[in-house]
């Protein structure tokens, strides 16, 4: 299962990376509640759409350094980076917790910061 998991989450992260929101929700439960924690919840597809299409104004750049897997939830630690409505560019460590529910991501618990130097974080 946790190998399993693993390649659905890449298979998703792909889909983002070529700005394919449709294909990534396709992993997704229809009831899938997202958890940006100290910052908002989202509930079901139809948000994540929205919060997509608001926040990636092109493709983020995301770099996965662990993949720590347990039973039906996996742990991902890496870097984002986000293109800004005004041209700049954010970057972020992040610590996301995903549960999974029959072959698809039902939960996410995200822990997000913003980096000023990525290079200078270490995971």
């Amino acid at each position: 299962m946790t190998a399993t998991n693993q390649s659905i989450l890449t298979k998703a992260n792909e889909a983002i990376a070529k700005g394919n929101y449709e294909e990534f929700l396709q992993y997704c439960t229809d009831d899938t509640k997202w958890t940006f924690v100290g910052d908002q919840v989202l509930t079901g597809k139809e948000a994540v759409r929205i919060w997509m299409s608001n926040e990636y104004i092109e493709p983020p750049q995301n770099e996965v350094k662990h993949l720590i897997s347990e039973k039906e939830y996996l742990t991902v630690l890496g870097y984002l980076t986000v293109m800004r409505k005004n041209g700049t560019r954010d970057q972020f460590s992040y610590c996301d917790v995903w549960k999974f529910r029959d072959g698809k991501m039902a939960e996410l618990v995200a822990f997000v910061i913003e980096s000023t130097d990525l290079k200078d974080t270490k995971l």
